[in-house]
């Protein structure tokens, strides 16, 4: 008898039909993979268990027995906890209040802050992780956050762990520690469902997988018998095939950005390269390493910076986001939730939320040329939304990313800064966006590109600048790009690349 079982899962929301009638089986202790395109419905599913969630219809049934955990509380009583990707967070709390919050040691009806604390680095200690649990959580970077959540859930004694793009803002040495800890975790007896778009991940990892399409369940089978080519056909229904960039054919157009010992005390420092019409820059380094850092201070949001960033020649005032959109610079952050969109705000709002000068008279919007604009992107980024109307808070993670891109290419910047462009992101979705950062660069767009993912950066750019504790340490062009020689920059090993 399995373990775990779902049996005709659905769930419907708003104009979409995110899971529909979905039925498999997972076994005790095992590593099992849920894969699928963005929308495909996985989240969904893991949310349900884990109780954010309720299903419409069908049944889940864990050990023989039925559940249907009303709240995350209820599913943690069960012994299942979930690693989101999308971080959730007090932002205003310690670190070691968010670890505890569920179960604040307390005496007398005071809270213990000795023992929190000490209960809070012993969650920490149990993945390895060395954070001040007296931060706050807002002072992390998102891989800081990634492994607080981690920890969080393991602190719960669970014996299922739903995983949900784990290693999606983690480096790599916090991602082979990862890796590591699921494999104690595994001998331990837990189950861990592993939701990525990450195939090296998932073959590594999972003896099992799992492939959902459009909200229905396609396929499980053993890992063993699979491989990233029949899975990415089971997500996709089509074959996706590698995309080569066509901008690298192309001649370079004018300089359009220049940056000159740019520096900011505490993040990097002495930071100098140019950036031209119709080229791709890729950003390479650690977690940490300051390539966002550099980026948010390009744009404008670090007052503290100094030095000098030139626009078509023109010197650029620094600490002033205006000043940086009025010279045409835009910036698609690493964090869409946080900083790339308004939750609260639909497809459309957001979308036109960049041009509302262009687009209104005395304080109107002009609502039939927005809603024109609006649904020319929608259309051209694929993004699967039931409505430009619909809200942004309930699209996917990939089609959420999507609706951040639009909000930049509606503004028409001549200079893009695209931080981590498709962090959770499914390889179809990945490949339309790495299509679309290569169209921009043949219209004429410069470009500077930010991703941990190595295979990206390298097929997307034309040089890449690699950062390491907020320096930059090597310029590799085109002809010399290998993961070794990004991999010995990123990490400090002496070796050069020839």
């Amino acid at each position: 008898m399995a373990f775990l079982a779902f049996q005709r899962i659905t769930k419907r929301f708003p104009g979409v039909q995110a899971l529909d009638g979905v039925s498999f089986e997972i076994e005790r202790g095992s590593c099992h993979a849920l894969i699928g395109e963005n929308g495909a419905g996985k989240s969904t599913l893991g949310k349900i268990l884990a109780g954010v969630y309720t299903a419409d219809e069908g049944e889940m049934v864990l050990a023989g027995k039925a559940i249907a955990p009303a709240n995350p509380l209820a599913a943690r009583h069960l012994g299942i906890a979930m690693v989101h990707q999308e971080l959730a967070f007090c932002p205003n709390l310690t670190v070691a209040e968010n670890l505890c919050l569920g179960d604040l040691p307390g005496h007398a009806g005071w809270l213990d802050r000795r023992k929190m604390r000490e209960q809070a680095r012993a969650m920490l200690a149990e993945i390895d992780c060395d954070i001040d649990v007296d931060l706050p959580i807002n002072l992390l970077s998102t891989g800081q956050e990634q492994l607080v959540q981690i920890a969080a859930a393991l602190g719960t004694q669970a014996n299922i762990i739903v995983m949900d793009e784990p290693t999606s803002s983690l480096s790599v040495k916090e991602s082979e520690n990862l890796f590591q800890l699921l494999a104690k975790l595994k001998q331990r007896g837990i189950t861990i469902i592993y939701v990525s778009h990450r195939m090296e991940e998932i073959f590594r990892l999972c003896d099992h997988i799992t492939v959902l399409r459009d909200g229905r369940h396609v396929a499980t089978e053993p890992i063993s018998v699979s491989s990233p080519d029949r899975v990415i056909q089971q997500m996709v229904g089509r074959e996706v095939k590698q995309y080569t960039s066509q901008h690298l054919q192309k001649n370079l157009g004018e300089e359009m950005l220049r940056v000159e010992n740019l520096s900011s005390p505490g993040k990097f420092s002495n930071i100098s390269f140019t950036l031209r019409a119709g080229e791709i820059l890729g950003f390479a380094g650690l977690i940490g390493a300051g390539r966002s850092e550099v980026a948010q201070a390009i744009f404008g949001l670090d007052e503290a910076a100094t030095g000098k960033v030139f626009v078509r020649g023109k010197e650029l005032p620094l600490g002033s986001v205006n000043a940086s959109l009025a010279a045409g610079i835009g910036l698609l952050p690493e964090d869409r939730k946080r900083l790339g969109l308004v939750l609260t705000m639909n497809c459309r709002e957001n979308t036109s939320l960049t041009i509302l000068s262009r687009l209104s008279n005395f304080g109107f919007v002009r609502q039939r040329e927005e809603r024109s604009l609006v649904q020319s992107y929608v259309e051209r980024l694929h993004v699967k939304t039931p409505s430009i109307d619909s809200s942004v808070a309930g699209l996917s993670g990939g089609n959420q990313q999507k609706i951040a891109l639009a909000k930049w290419l509606a503004r028409q910047c001549g200079i893009l800064i695209v931080d981590e462009p498709t962090r959770g992101v499914d390889v179809g979705a990945k490949a339309e966006i790495h299509h679309l950062l290569d169209e921009l660069a043949c219209q004429g767009l410069a470009l500077l590109v930010i991703s941990s993912e190595l295979p990206e950066v390298m097929n997307l750019s034309r040089r890449i600048l690699v950062m390491r504790q907020g320096s930059m340490v090597g310029e590799l062009p085109r002809n010399d790009f290998s993961q070794t020689n990004l991999m010995r920059l990123m990490a400090g090993v002496e070796a050069k690349a020839a």
